[in-house]
């Protein structure tokens, strides 16, 4: 079982920044992917941007250029350092861990853009 607790939503001007944390405890693996998705109300869940253990990235074309994922492999953190925010990024977003067919999920932290 991993547990994953993310941290550091909130409320800010577009144009401004946030950092979203996700600090995973309990049965991590060396092999695995960690990411952020984002739900808006109304909207399904998507995919924001990964990172695996070999620290290969990827990101929604809606995020490149403003947001960044990074990871502290000995704090078991990962990161999503969000710049240039709008209001369209506005949405819940949760913390994932893959490995192979098992995946845990975060709470979810708030993000609101305001115009």
């Amino acid at each position: 079982q991993v547990q994953l607790v993310e941290s550091g939503g909130g409320l800010v001007q577009a144009g401004g920044s946030l950092r979203l944390s996700c600090a995973a405890s309990g049965r991590t693996f060396s092999t695995y992917i960690m990411g952020w998705f984002r739900q808006a109300p109304g909207k399904e869940r998507e995919l924001v941007a990964t990172i695996s253990w070999s620290r290969s990235t990827y990101y929604a074309d809606s995020v490149k250029g403003r947001f960044t994922i990074s990871r502290d492999t000995v704090k078991n953190t990962v990161y999503l350092q969000m710049n240039s925010l709008k209001p369209e990024d506005t949405a819940v977003y949760y913390c994932n861990y893959r490995r192979d067919s098992y995946e845990s999920w975060g709470q979810g932290t708030q993000v609101t853009v305001a115009s």
